[in-house]
């Protein structure tokens, strides 16, 4: 049985590194996939508006700013259905039904949720919106019959009430949904890439984020400003790999080929590791190696993403078709989903 592949992104901002090696390199991968027999992007802004519905022109203007970041990541439109979130109004009949199959404790357990919620500091004025976004992502997923979801681990909360919400329905109803399953990055280290400063993991919110579109001089100013080891004062002092930012970094984004082409004193990453660890490497040098890799990775992106802002109205007509193909779909599933739930009175 071939695949039927949905991911997507809010749009409060352009995509980070952390987005690229979470979910868009694995695309990336799976849209020449032959095992593949449809893949979805969602652009999703009725989402982003739970948590900025006082600030819509933000997510006007980052709708067009994550269209680029993916038309300059290599996502092609002839093999990819991109669609607006608010476009699909059957996503948000199928969250209204939805909500019937979950409680309020069950939506304040899930740990991704929490965790969010602290960091906004909702405290008693938490948006209804918010809390039941977790149901509205079911809802996408399942209007599409979606069977695998590109996700970062932090997801996978979101996966598991999913297919909760399908096998209480079917349970119901009888077989009509189907279940889905995460697709994660093959390294570990890009399940939750930190941001630049070590503490937590890249977010726009909390500015420590190298962003897909940064010129080749924001690229170098943040990683020189990485975090590493602060007990490696001098190059002689011996240095730790656990919590430095670099080679996180570095494992998550070099190559055989790219590490060969930008580094020729070592063999190989885990050679440079324990000259690091032993003493006689300095950050200087491990950050000018990440700065000359991530360049590498990041410079035809940032060349094919001008190019297409040359011609927005065509960036929007890409969106608008594959929109219009999206709620054709959409409108023949909830018809039959609402024949299972035999609320189809005058059929």
């Amino acid at each position: 049985m071939k695949k039927i592949i949905l991911t997507g992104d809010r749009p409060t901002g352009k995509l980070h590194l952390g987005h690229y090696v979470g979910s868009i390199r694995k695309r990336l991968e799976m849209q020449d996939s032959k095992d593949i027999e449809k893949m979805y992007v969602m652009i999703a802004d009725s989402q982003a508006l739970t948590d900025n519905f006082d600030n819509p022109e933000k997510i006007r203007e980052s709708l067009k700013e994550i269209v680029l970041d993916y038309l300059g990541c290599g996502l092609d439109p002839k093999k990819i259905t991109f669609f607006v979130q608010s476009m699909v109004p059957e996503l948000t009949e199928y969250t209204f039904y939805f909500l019937n199959l979950v409680t309020l404790a069950r939506l304040e357990r899930n740990p991704t949720v929490k965790n969010e919620l602290q960091q906004k500091e909702f405290k008693n004025n938490i948006p209804v919106g918010f809390l039941c976004y977790p149901v509205s992502q079911a809802a996408d997923i399942t209007l599409f019959n979606a069977t695998h979801i590109p996700v970062g681990v932090d997801q996978l909360p979101m996966l598991e009430q999913t297919n909760e919400i399908v096998r209480k329905f079917n349970s119901l109803y009888g077989e009509t949904l189907v279940e889905c399953e995460a697709i994660l990055p093959d390294n570990e280290n890009c399940f939750r890439l930190p941001g630049i400063d070590g503490k937590n993991k890249m977010s726009k919110s909390l500015g420590n984020c190298i962003y897909l579109a940064d010129e080749e001089e924001e690229i170098y100013q943040k990683v020189m400003k990485m975090y590493t080891d602060p007990n490696h004062i001098k190059v002689s002092d011996p240095g730790k790999i656990e919590g430095n930012v670099v080679f996180t970094y570095l494992d998550a984004f070099q190559t055989p080929e790219l590490f060969k082409k930008y580094c020729q004193e070592f063999y190989d990453l885990e050679e440079l590791k324990k000259a690091y660890q032993k003493g006689g490497v300095g950050d200087i040098y491990i950050k000018k190696l990440l700065f000359n890799i991530l360049n590498d990775i990041l410079k035809p992106i940032r060349e094919r993403r001008k190019e297409y802002a040359k011609d927005m109205n065509e960036v929007y007509k890409i969106l608008k078709d594959g929109t219009n193909e999206a709620r054709l779909v959409a409108k023949e599933n909830l018809k039959n989903f609402k024949h299972a739930l035999k609320i189809d009175y005058f059929e």
